[in-house]
């Protein structure tokens, strides 16, 4: 019987309403949790570890790293066959994506939550922790980088992003779909992942600040990123990779101080190109030396250009690692 890390790291699962708040509070120790996931002793042996009990809300890219190195240290034992890592919804998608991008291992590394916390009718925690085991200990789960196992979906952190504020489905691939579910108990995979990225580094080591663009957005949020003297910028651009033009002379100028520029769509679905010649159009933010994010969505596009930064500040290499193979740089 393969052996399973369980790596409690706070979030709604670990919830339940207080009488004196009338709202949600961590409260469920790791043991008590457990103990509503019934039966799964026949199908794993299980190590339980608390790594915190924070809201997700409070996580920190400092805290993903530690996460991360907790993590490692934990599947390099060769009586572990992989790791299950619960975490907070409202920020599962970037923490699961930093460790996809950090984690470098054949294992199988699973991150889950809950929907509805311990009070509620419908508590979905103990569901999501044995689907998120049994994912773990399938042969067929290897290789295949940080899945985000929720609602009997797996995804690929790579990909997943939190679509809904509610439904116990809220976790969502666009544009592809989930890569695979577990169905009575049995995971079943239905295509493959994206090339795994893995970038190893020591400590966070980078500023990096996300704007969303409006229309008759101007170049004051830029400009002030600048003076502040940050490493990166993500620009959540329109449709395809375009931005109020009143924007370009900043990102220019952002550019030329040696930040990184990486621009993505605030649209779902969908991915950008340097498909419009007109002022603020992409072919002149590819031009200025703007980097295209593809599908990622703006919160993921920050933490994969703080990991790269934080490997390099060298802005080339930093575009090798957003455009290759996606775009001919």
């Amino acid at each position: 019987m393969k052996k399973v890390a369980v790596v409690f790291n706070g979030g709604t699962i670990t919830m339940k309403i207080d009488e004196r708040l009338q709202a949600a509070v961590p409260s469920l120790s790791s043991d008590e949790i457990m103990s509503k996931v019934t039966g799964i002793e026949g199908f794993a042996e299980i190590e339980t570890y608390t790594f915190s009990n924070m809201p997700s809300p409070h996580m920190t890219p400092d805290k993903m790293l530690e996460l991360s190195k907790y993590i490692k240290k934990l599947i390099d034992r060769e009586d572990i066959a992989g790791a299950v890592v619960t975490h907070g919804t409202d920020t599962l998608e970037e923490t699961a994506y930093f460790l996809d991008l950090t984690l470098n291992t054949e294992k199988p590394v699973v991150v889950t939550g809950a929907m509805r916390n311990g009070s509620e009718l419908g508590y979905d925690g103990p569901a999501n922790l044995s689907a998120s085991i049994c994912t773990v200990i399938s042969d067929e789960s290897r290789n295949r980088g940080v899945l985000v196992c929720m609602n009997g979906e797996l995804n690929s952190a790579a990909e997943v992003t939190k679509a809904n504020s509610m439904a116990l489905n809220a976790f969502r691939t666009p544009n592809f779909g989930p890569i695979g579910m577990v169905d009575d108990n049995k995971v079943l995979f239905y295509r493959e992942s994206l090339d795994k990225q893995y970038l190893d580094i020591d400590k966070v080591d980078s500023k990096v600040t996300l704007i969303k663009c409006t229309a008759g957005m101007d170049s004051t949020l830029i400009d002030y990123c600048i003076e502040r003297k940050v490493d990166g910028i993500v620009i959540e651009a329109f449709g395809r990779g375009n931005i109020p033009p009143y924007m370009v002379e900043s990102v220019k100028r952002a550019i030329d101080s040696n930040v990184a520029v990486v621009v993505v769509s605030r649209c779902f679905e969908g991915r950008v190109c340097d498909s419009y010649g007109y002022h603020g159009g992409g072919k002149e933010l590819r031009d200025l030396g703007v980097i295209f994010g593809d599908t990622l969505p703006g919160q993921k596009a920050r933490i994969k250009l703080m990991v790269a930064l934080s490997k390099t500040k060298e802005l080339n290499k930093v575009k090798d690692f957003f455009e290759n193979g996606l775009y001919n740089i």
